[in-house]
């Protein structure tokens, strides 16, 4: 994560969505306070993920959901895509 230190991130506030959506894969930079890590600015799309994530974690009926799904697809309990559609008639 890229960190930069409070007086650049003052001067540079306006440039920072470009900063960010440079490195699509960076997301988000650390503003640091001599030298210590104080804030984190992140793209809003990314402040987005983590709260869905932050939703699905903090849901017991969806956790123990996605677990099972994930067991069944380690277990090879799963039906093909296009047998779906078929079954669909889409």
């Amino acid at each position: 994560m890229k960190m930069i230190p409070m007086s650049r991130a003052r001067m540079d506030i306006t440039k920072l969505p470009e900063l960010l959506s440079k490195d699509p894969g960076e997301g988000a930079v650390v503003i640091t306070r001599r030298g210590e890590p104080v804030l984190a600015v992140m793209t809003y799309e990314l402040y987005d993920a983590l709260i869905e994530t932050l939703e699905v974690l903090g849901d017991p009926e969806l956790m123990k959901a996605l677990r099972q799904g994930i067991n069944d697809m380690k277990e090879g309990r799963t039906t093909p895509w296009e047998e779906v559609k078929a079954e669909l008639e889409l």
